[in-house]
C-alpha cells in the first residue's frame, strides 16, 4: 500500500526534523522545504496528502505559499505553523483557505489530531460524496450554497451562518460537519436563547459534584460532548456578556474548566455558529463581544431566505406534500392555483412557514387536492406597502384589525423562533402586553 506523503516547509532545522520524526512515526513519507521556492519545487514534482508550512519564510511567507496550493492544489490540505499567540496570523490564515493551524511551540499531540484529521479529509474525497438531498433546491443561490459547503467543510475554519429564522442554518452546519473529516464525530447543536443564563457555564463546560446546590454528580458540558467533532451554536447573539467571555477564552485557549472542578481539560471541537440576528449590528450596539464577533466570524455563509428563491417553492413543496402523504398514506396534490399562490407569497418565516402551512392546508383540504383558498394566506394578507385600503375590503373594521395583529405578531414569533420576550422586543412591546395578546387572539 502506497504510504501517504506530507511537505514540511520551515526555515528552522530542529522544527523540520521535529515534524519529520513525529509524522514518520504516523507512518507517512515526508520531503522537506527551507523556502517557498522549495516548496514550490515539491509540489510540482509529487502530489501530496497534507502541507505543513511556518509562517514566515526566507523569500515569502506561508500565506502566500497558502494561496498557491489553493489555487494550483486545491485538494492539498495546508496547515499553518504560527507563533504562539499571533491569533491574528491563525485566522489569516485560515481565511485565505489554510486547513487548520498550530502554535509554537508544538503541541505534538495537537500536531498528531491535525494531522489526522487532513488525512481523513483526503481519505473521505477519494469515496463517495456525502448525499445533500436534505438541502433542496436548483435555483442559482443554492448551487452557490452547495458549492460553499463543500470548501468550508474541508477547513478547520470557525463559521458565521447568517440567515433568517426557518431558512435552514442548523441544517447547512449539519452538512458542513458530515462533508468533512469530523463526520465520524458527535455533532452537537445547541439553542443558546434557550439556557437559563444560571445555568448556562454548568451547560458548556460542565460541572463536578457539589459545585452547587442540586449538583449531585459530575456532569459533562456540551464542549466534551462535542470532542473531536463539531458544536453549532445556534442564536449564538442571546448569548449574555459574561458567558461571551469565558466561550472566547474556551474558544482561544482550546480548553475549558468544569464548574468546581482544579484542572483544565483540552478540547478539540471545530465552532459553527449561527444567529438571525445582524451580529455586526449587535456588536455596533454593544450587545456583542466584539473580539469574539471578530473570532467566530473568520468566515461567513449567509443562508438565502426562500423569497429570493421563488423557483425552489414547487419542488420544496412537492417533498414536503410528499413526506405529509407517506405518513398517512394518501395521495394528496397542489393544484396550480395553490403553487402560483405559494410563489408570490413573502414566507417571513421560510422553509419552516412553507412546511407549516402545507401541513394545515393538508388536514383541511378536500377531495385530496389543496387548492389557492386551502392555504388561507389571503386571510392575513396585509395592505401592500404606501397601498390604501378600500372601505369594500372591510367588512368588520374590528375583525380587520385583528388579523393584521395576528399577522404581524406571528411574523414576529417566526422571525424569534418563537421567542415570546423576544417577539415582543422585535415589535416595541412590553411581555405582559405580547402575553396579552396572545391569549386574546388565541395563539399558543
Amino acid at each position: 500500500m502506497t504510504r501517504q506523503r506530507a511537505l514540511i516547509v520551515d526555515d528552522e532545522p530542529d522544527i523540520r526534523e521535529l515534524l519529520e520524526i513525529t509524522l514518520g512515526r504516523m507512518k507517512l513519507d515526508t520531503r522537506s522545504a527551507r523556502n517557498v521556492r522549495e516548496a514550490r519545487d515539491w509540489l510540482a514534482r509529487e502530489p501530496f496528502d497534507l502541507c505543513l508550512t511556518d509562517m514566515r519564510l526566507p523569500d515569502g511567507t506561508g500565506l502566500e505559499l497558502v494561496q498557491f496550493i489553493q489555487q494550483r492544489y486545491p485538494q492539498t490540505p495546508v496547515a499553518m505553523i504560527t507563533a504562539y499567540g499571533s491569533l491574528d496570523t491563525a485566522i489569516g490564515a485560515l481565511k485565505a483557505g489554510a486547513f487548520d493551524f498550530v502554535t509554537k511551540p508544538v503541541d505534538l499531540a495537537r500536531l498528531r489530531e491535525l494531522v489526522n484529521s487532513a488525512l481523513r479529509l483526503q481519505e473521505q474525497q477519494a469515496g463517495d460524496a456525502p448525499s445533500d438531498e436534505r438541502l433542496l433546491g436548483n435555483s442559482p443561490p443554492m448551487q452557490q450554497l452547495r458549492s460553499q459547503i463543500g470548501k468550508l467543510a474541508r477547513s478547520q475554519a470557525p463559521v458565521y451562518i447568517s440567515g433568517e429564522s426557518g431558512s435552514g442554518k442548523e441544517l447547512v452546519a449539519r452538512l458542513i460537519h458530515e462533508q468533512g473529516p469530523r463526520a465520524d464525530k458527535p455533532f452537537v447543536p445547541v439553542n443558546c436563547g434557550a439556557i437559563p443564563s444560571e445555568l448556562m457555564e454548568s451547560e458548556f463546560f460542565g460541572h463536578k459534584k457539589g459545585s452547587f446546590t442540586g449538583a449531585i454528580e459530575d456532569k459533562q458540558g456540551l464542549f466534551q460532548a462535542a470532542q473531536g467533532g463539531t458544536l453549532f451554536l445556534d442564536e449564538v447573539a442571546d448569548l449574555p456578556l459574561g458567558m461571551q467571555v469565558k466561550l472566547l477564552r474556551a474558544i482561544q485557549e482550546k480548553a475549558v474548566r468544569a464548574v468546581g472542578g482544579q484542572q483544565e481539560m483540552l478540547v478539540d471541537v471545530r465552532i459553527l455558529c449561527a444567529t438571525h440576528k445582524d451580529l455586526a449590528a449587535e456588536v455596533a450596539a454593544g450587545r456583542f463581544r466584539q473580539d469574539l464577533f471578530y473570532r467566530l466570524n473568520v468566515i461567513e455563509l449567509r443562508v438565502p431566505p426562500l423569497r429570493e428563491r421563488r423557483e425552489d417553492i414547487p419542488l420544496l413543496a412537492s417533498v414536503l406534500l410528499q413526506r405529509l402523504n407517506q405518513c398517512s398514506h394518501n395521495n394528496v396534490q397542489l393544484s396550480e392555483d395553490a403553487i402560483t399562490k405559494l410563489q408570490s407569497y413573502r414566507f417571513p418565516g421560510n422553509v419552516r412557514e412553507l412546511e407549516n402551512m402545507l401541513e394545515r392546508a393538508y388536514t383541511l383540504c378536500e377531495h385530496e387536492r389543496i387548492e389557492a383558498r386551502d392555504l388561507r394566506l389571503a386571510d392575513s394578507s396585509l395592505p401592500s406597502d404606501g397601498g390604501e385600503t378600500s372601505l369594500a375590503q372591510v367588512d368588520n373594521l374590528e375583525d380587520y384589525l385583528e388579523a393584521i395583529e395576528r399577522k404581524l405578531i406571528m411574523q414576529a414569533l417566526e422571525e424569534t423562533r418563537w421567542n415570546r420576550t423576544a417577539a415582543a422586543e422585535r415589535l416595541g412591546m412590553s411581555f405582559r402586553s405580547m402575553r396579552y395578546r396572545l391569549k386574546k387572539l388565541g395563539i399558543d
